[in-house]
């Protein structure tokens, strides 16, 4: 019989009450959910924006992502991060999204592969070549970074490699990893939402429309309900946003009016208009001048709080056009040379629609003011480099210029805006004014709603190109001289995303992840140090330890 009081019977109570309390525990954290991000970007942690729009699937999600396989430490990087995102969709779904990473190299024979390949491509999802150099030897491999997301019947391919090409590799690959949460959520977004904002593409004032437009407006079709309309009508209401893409027409006093009161009732609007009547096809006349369109919309801006100036920006930093130079036998030289009218963006303000957006390149565009507008935030999201400088109109735009000399001193302007994102309640134009013939007095609104309104200074930024064989569009911001893809049509969709998010998904474009690099100069100074005191101070607080329990084990029994 055992006693109670006995050492053995107190060592059973003990393991038995530590089982009971395990088991306890196991029980309470399967009914109460429980993470912690102990990172200080909290880096592992998805936006409650996502969260909410996970909860509230109603049915499965599978995601394909085609990166495994032999990738570089970058890319393992980027694939685990992208799985550690995943889980974290799968958890806050209630498993309701899987996925299953692939390698698309790994079909049977090189058809099948190359097909495969065809296949995502057409998909969206865009090869990256990347070139390793390990124990001197040069290798190389395509990669697919992209990931498809089926929800019901339907699919759509998704590219995670979206960053800003002018990084060094290890930043881009950080950037994707900022960005994979947004474009996965985004895609679950665009195949799961039954009733999609819908978007009005303005006509009547000579906007860009038909082909020149063909690339925005599909790419608009794919995430909203897409139609066109005219300003004279009288249901704007049912919008969520407008676009007005490239006018060269006036705008009548009764179309403002409908604009101005689609904007006091909460509608956003993107505005794309050229100041001044620049093209490519007048530039080879010497005498050719660029004067302002009349589009009558100046007082309109200047009430929202912005001024588009009558001048064309320069920039040393420019997209490419190609010129005859001079004559080879019976046919032309052509060269590619930098036409500083063709300004490159890669300067962008701090905010979620341009965060780790690649370049993209205006053509003929204007600078943007602010002025007074009580109650307005306003944010600039595109500016110039540091090399750039105005011109005021009339403009001499001439192919014969650029063999002018310019001094490099001449672009002393930096930071040129030409692109800014107005926020608040709007102040109406017809404030204190008649309003226009057979308005409604009854419904009229001073002030207005909190709104959106986004002013570009190019009208061209919405313009695709044509393959000149075909006469077919090509994607939205393709350059056919440099066979450069810029990233119009991401910035363009950033930005009606923003106006439009109701459940603020867009916010999740402000993940950061910092880079903590070591420092390479103390690396090669300190190597022999860092390496003693990592591979020597272990050994030696073991072999001080072991002295110390051996001095002490020996004074314990000494005395037997």
């Amino acid at each position: 019989m055992v006693k109670l009081t006995s050492k053995k019977a107190g060592d059973f109570l003990l393991l038995a009450n530590g089982v009971v309390l395990i088991i306890l525990i196991n029980l309470l954290s399967s009914r109460i959910f429980f993470r912690a991000d102990l990172t200080e970007e909290k880096r592992f942690q998805i936006k409650d924006q996502t969260k909410e729009i996970l909860q509230n699937l109603d049915d499965d999600v599978f995601v394909e992502v085609f990166l495994e396989g032999e990738l570089n430490a970058d890319f393992r990087r980027f694939r685990n991060s992208v799985r550690e995102t995943l889980e974290e969709f799968r958890i806050h779904s209630d498993n309701k999204v899987q996925f299953v990473f692939t390698d698309p190299a790994t079909a049977q024979s090189e058809k099948a592969r190359n097909e495969f390949m065809a296949e995502l491509a057409a998909k969206g999802i865009q090869p990256t070549r990347v070139i390793d150099n390990e124990n001197n030897q040069r290798s190389e491999k395509l990669i697919f970074p992209g990931a498809v997301v089926a929800y019901g019947s339907a699919e759509v391919g998704v590219q995670l490699l979206k960053a800003n090409r002018a990084e060094s590799a290890v930043e881009r690959i950080n950037q994707a990893i900022e960005g994979a949460e947004y474009e996965l959520a985004n895609a679950i977004v665009k195949l799961s939402s039954d009733a999609p904002a819908k978007i009005g593409w303005v006509t009547g004032h000579g906007e860009l429309d038909g082909l020149a437009a063909y690339s925005f407006q599909n790419a608009i079709s794919e995430s909203y309900a897409f139609e066109t309309l005219s300003l004279t009508q009288k249901n704007l209401n049912e919008f969520e946003a407008l676009v007005i893409a490239k006018p060269v027409t006036e705008f009548s006093e009764p179309e403002k009016y409908n604009l101005d009161q689609f904007i006091m009732r909460g509608g956003k609007v993107l505005f794309m208009l050229d100041k001044l009547d620049a093209s490519m096809d007048s530039v080879s006349a010497q005498s050719y001048f660029a004067f302002p369109y009349d589009l009558k919309l100046d007082d309109q801006l200047f009430r929202y709080g912005v001024r588009l100036n009558m001048d064309l920006v320069q920039d040393r930093v420019s997209g490419k056009y190609p010129i005859v130079t001079g004559q080879s036998g019976s046919r032309p030289e052509i060269q590619l040379i930098d036409w500083p009218y063709f300004p490159m963006i890669n300067r962008y303000g701090a905010h979620p629609i341009t965060n780790n957006l690649d370049a993209v390149v205006l053509k003929f565009a204007s600078s943007i003011d602010t002025v007074k507008a009580p109650g307005i935030r306003k944010t600039p999201l595109l500016s110039t480099s540091q090399y750039s400088r105005t011109l005021t109109a009339p403009v001499n735009v001439s192919i014969q210029n650029l063999f002018s000399e310019t001094k490099p001193e001449d672009f002393s302007k930096q930071n040129i805006p030409v692109a800014y994102l107005l926020e608040g309640k709007f102040t109406s134009l017809y404030k204190n004014r008649f309003l226009p013939e057979g308005a409604n007095q009854n419904s009229y609104l001073s002030e207005g709603k909190d709104s959106k309104i986004i002013v570009v200074a190019d009208g061209d930024l919405a313009a695709n190109v044509f393959n000149p064989r075909t006469r077919q569009p090509q994607p939205l911001g393709f350059d056919p001289f440099t066979n450069a893809n810029y990233a119009s049509r991401d910035l363009l969709l950033n930005m009606l995303a923003y106006l439009t998010s109701e459940n603020g998904l867009i916010q999740v474009r402000s993940k950061e992840i910092r880079i903590r690099p070591l420092d390479k100069e103390r690396i090669a100074e300190e190597r022999m140090k860092w390496q003693v005191i990592n591979i020597g101070l272990p050994l030696l607080m073991i072999v001080v330890f072991a002295i110390v329990r051996s001095a002490l084990r020996k004074r314990k029994y000494a005395s037997f």
